[in-house]
């Protein structure tokens, strides 16, 4: 019998599956990867195309288009990124941190590091490629779709403030002072929130936060069944952006949508007992089974 690995958005709506063998994944550094995911990186995994299909939601998913017939599709409800299709190629690909089975493949390599956020110190031993692979630096080869390109321009700040902004640019947000503090998330809902790895969220003062523009846009999901948990996404691309958190006095931003240096690199992994079994955690960083104590 052919191994199934299914897949879900953070609030269930959308369920998908896809059968072995799974050929190909790879962490992406590239400026709209970390926007739309909101997260340093996004981890890729391929498939054959008539191995996948939509078990739930599709009719509930919007699709950014990113470059000529590429489209990133979400789910509108709550945000989480889903697969796409490669007709051309036979193939389908889409995020590792959606699939809720264990995983017998394991990243390859880091690509688009030339995009990397710099302050992230890639400590796995992973092959690194400023592009896609050797020799498809530029264009991807006939038949393909365009490699993934830098975002728009990031918005101007207000004097002594830092921000970020989503793929489409049209949801902008800034804050003043000093962070409070950073890190990694391995729990399944920031997993399957960024639909990544994990979570890199920056903890801000509320005080000091405000979106620029693009209010209007944004759109906020909560889980019934958590006390805090929520995620903010932009409802013109589908990118993760910041989201105010009056009961911790403070807004969330994820990292991957920053457009400035905020001064501050991750201080710790939490929830590292609940890190996807494909990922390996290979910095020094401290490492907390659940919330610091």
């Amino acid at each position: 019998m052919t191994e199934l690995y299914h897949g879900q958005c953070l609030c269930g709506a959308v369920r998908w599956q896809v059968a072995a063998p799974l050929q190909f994944m790879a962490h992406c550094h590239c400026t709209i990867c970390r926007k739309h995911h909101g997260a340093v990186f996004a981890t890729w995994v391929a498939a054959p195309l008539d191995g996948f299909r939509y078990t739930a939601g599709e009719d509930q998913l919007g699709r950014y288009q990113t470059s000529p017939g590429w489209y990133r599709p979400w789910c509108r409800t709550c945000g989480s990124v889903a697969w796409t299709a490669m007709p051309e190629q036979g193939m389908v690909a889409g995020p590792a941190g959606n699939l809720v089975d264990d995983l017998p493949v394991r990243p390859e390599f880091h690509m688009f590091v030339r995009s990397k956020v710099p302050w992230l110190t890639l400590a796995d031993g992973l092959p690194q490629h400023a592009t896609f692979l050797p020799g498809m630096e530029g264009n991807a080869p006939p038949g393909e779709p365009p490699v993934p390109i830098d975002g728009p321009v990031p918005p101007a700040r207000s004097p002594g403030c830092r921000g970020g902004s989503c793929a489409c640019g049209r949801v902008a947000y800034e804050y003043s002072g000093a962070p409070l503090r950073m890190y990694n998330c391995h729990c399944s809902r920031c997993r399957r929130a960024r639909s990544a790895a994990h979570a890199t969220n920056l903890f801000v003062p509320l005080e000091g936060f405000r979106y620029s523009r693009g209010e209007a846009l944004v759109r906020e999901y909560r889980l019934p069944e958590a006390q805090r948990f929520g995620v903010a996404f932009c409802t013109a691309c589908g990118s993760d952006v910041a989201r105010r958190s009056p009961q911790i006095n403070g807004a969330v931003i994820p990292a991957g949508g920053l457009d400035d240096d905020p001064g501050m690199a991750p201080q710790a992994h939490i929830f590292a007992a609940s890190r996807a079994n494909w990922y390996a955690i290979a910095d020094a960083l401290p490492q907390f089974a659940e919330l610091p104590v």
